[in-house]
């Protein structure tokens, strides 16, 4: 065979190849796509999930369902994304646990950049510090006393290994340098319900779980993890003027498809967040919830691969310092 007919084969392979790609791409998307949300339904991110979706389903001309698949920090959920088909109708939306997986756990049945196409970053939402109604501590100087002198009886509620709320709480009691009860959880959402219920004391979350009941006084509110207050909770003090110098954590979400789904259809996708955090209706919430849509250059691939590998490189030498890991 002739080098001129072998490039002519090569050439008819590779068309082959891609026209249903192609195809899939032009008429992308024309059933309804599923959002995998890796924790309980009722949650902060589910809330996220729940209002990004919604919108972007409008633009999309199909709609969004979300598949709440709680579990082990988040992994359980990721691992069913990244082996879901890479058509673009199984998409992925997570928070920072994507970037501490890797250090937590021993074994993952995924890569955490390998494993995804990156579609773009979505909200970074503050964390806030609360306790349930009655608990004894009117404010954060009391709270700190109140835990170091009761820590075999305070309960600290978390959402999971490697959640959001395990980490600001990891960090937390390292910075006061008082360990707690820890009571995990497979999602926030039934975390603030044993909260509301008075079964735990304490928990971190994201102001998009407790803004709405530090507000109707269901819960104690002690302090924020951002560098300012936020607008939604402007008597809350920040960490760092509780006490705390340099406390900060922010919960980033991002949205992801599996590895190999076509770019035309990532692009697709990418538009239609970018319209989705345009929405005033999505901005109008986010606000009410205490956060905000990222600027529009963070609504990208680039910008949600390069934030990722980021986080995995600061949190990493953190948790292995900390010497805390699951199986």
């Amino acid at each position: 065979m002739t080098s001129r007919l072998v490039k002519a084969f090569v050439s008819a392979a590779v068309l082959c190849a891609t026209a249903p790609l192609s195809a899939q791409a032009q008429t992308y998307p024309d059933k309804t796509i599923t959002v995998i949300v890796p924790f309980a339904a009722g949650g902060p991110t589910d809330t996220v999930a729940r209002l990004v979706a919604q919108s972007m389903g409008n633009t999309l001309k199909q709609q969004l369902i979300i598949e709440n698949v709680g579990g082990a920090g988040g992994t359980i959920g990721a691992a069913r994304a990244a082996k879901a088909a890479p058509d673009g109708y199984t998409l992925f939306l997570h928070h920072i646990g994507q970037s501490t997986a890797p250090a937590l756990y021993r074994k993952l049945s995924y890569d955490a950049i390998s494993s995804f196409e990156p579609i773009g970053m979505i909200t970074d939402v503050p964390m806030t510090l609360v306790a349930r109604e009655d608990f004894p501590a009117k404010d954060f100087k009391e709270l700190l006393a109140y835990v170091k002198a009761n820590k075999d009886k305070v309960t600290y509620a978390n959402a999971g290994l490697g959640s959001a709320s395990h980490l600001c709480g990891m960090l937390f009691m390292s910075a006061i340098e008082t360990d707690l009860t820890t009571v995990p959880y497979k999602g926030t959402g039934p975390a603030m319900n044993d909260l509301l219920g008075k079964q735990v004391d304490l928990m971190c979350d994201q102001t998009t779980n407790t803004t709405s009941q530090i507000k109707s006084g269901k819960i104690k509110a002690y302090a924020v993890t951002t560098k300012t207050r936020v607008s939604s909770l402007p008597n809350i003090p920040t960490m760092n003027e509780a006490g705390l110098p340099g406390f900060e954590v922010a919960v980033w979400h991002g949205l992801y498809a599996p590895k190999g789904t076509p770019k035309p259809v990532i692009d697709t996708l990418d538009k239609a967040l970018k319209m989705a955090l345009k929405d005033p209706t999505v901005k109008e919430r986010f606000e009410s919830l205490g956060t905000e849509p990222v600027a529009e250059n963070r609504a990208t691939p680039e910008a949600l691969a390069a934030h990722l590998k980021a986080e995995i490189d600061k949190w990493g030498p953190i948790i292995k310092k900390a010497g805390v890991y699951a199986d």
